[in-house]
């Protein structure tokens, strides 16, 4: 069980246990939540919720960041692309992420060789996978979330 004061991450958003009663609604035993992207909002999730899951480990993530050039790109025409974001945006597993930054990044970086305006598709997918990745790498490390975009970056996405 987790404890008031720890971080965990629910439905990809990085939270912190403000809290944990039960319910007055449900009578479920509950967390109440504050996630670091907007902590004006306070969640009350069930503790046996399956959308909550333990942040990375500093471990994990260096090996999701050794793993970062195995971790292929989507390759699906346009039609097909978006259906594959949204799934891997709901699985939200810290490789589907990566697989979402780095085709979004290359199909972007492919438009702008061409004079081309990028996707905004793609840069919306882009952003949304690099706040989720990032703020959980970021809580792990105790950095900010620029400095934890610039060492995956720097380590296994350049």
């Amino acid at each position: 069980m987790k404890n008031v004061g720890d971080y965990i991450v629910y439905q990809k958003d990085v939270c912190k246990i403000v809290d944990r009663k039960e319910n007055s609604f449900s009578h479920l035993d509950c967390y109440f939540l504050v996630p670091l992207r907007d902590e004006s909002l306070k969640l009350s999730v069930p503790v046996t919720n399956p959308n909550i899951r333990d942040l990375m480990s500093l471990d994990d993530i260096e090996k999701l960041i050794v793993e970062i050039p195995t971790i292929p790109y989507i390759d699906l025409d346009d039609k097909q692309l978006e259906a594959e974001y949204k799934r891997l945006m709901n699985e939200g597993t810290p490789e589907d992420l990566i697989q979402i930054i780095r085709t979004t990044y290359m199909r972007n970086q492919k438009r702008i060789e061409k004079n081309k305006k990028t996707s905004d598709k793609d840069s919306r997918y882009f952003e949304q996978a690099e706040t989720y990745l990032y703020y959980e790498i970021a809580t792990v490390m105790n950095i900010s979330f620029d400095e934890a975009k610039e060492y995956v970056f720097q380590k296994g996405l350049n």
